[in-house]
């Protein structure tokens, strides 16, 4: 066998794992959004995810708000909020001490804030 097919070999392997994370991420998010549903709660929906199955869990959330559910984000993953939201409110000791709509979010100022710097 030669170093081409073990790379192969590894993608292979590397694909199918990240094909049972994805259906495992996304049997959940799937059951949830069976129904009509009004208000989705996520709560670091991705953590611990891969690239694929990350995409496939955030297009799906995307496509519940697309569809007119209400989708309240709770993460500290900043990129993922910035990604997902329409709208940034930032908790820091239990109060809003943050908050931006998405159009003029400053990942600097955002991110000052959930280090309790406000």
């Amino acid at each position: 066998m030669g170093q081409g097919a073990a790379v192969d070999v590894f993608q292979l392997a590397a694909q199918r794992h990240a094909v049972r994370q994805a259906a495992g991420a996304h049997a959940v998010l799937a059951r949830e959004l069976g129904d009509e549903v009004k208000l989705l709660v996520v709560a670091n929906p991705c953590f611990g995810l891969d690239f694929a199955a990350t995409s496939l869990i955030r297009g799906q959330i995307v496509d519940a708000r697309n569809q007119g559910t209400a989708v309240l984000l709770i993460s500290e993953d900043l990129d993922e909020v910035l990604e997902l939201s329409d709208r940034v409110l930032v908790m820091s000791e239990g109060k809003i001490v943050y908050e931006t709509p998405i159009e003029a979010a400053d990942r600097h100022e955002i991110g000052h804030h959930m280090a309790g710097h406000h």
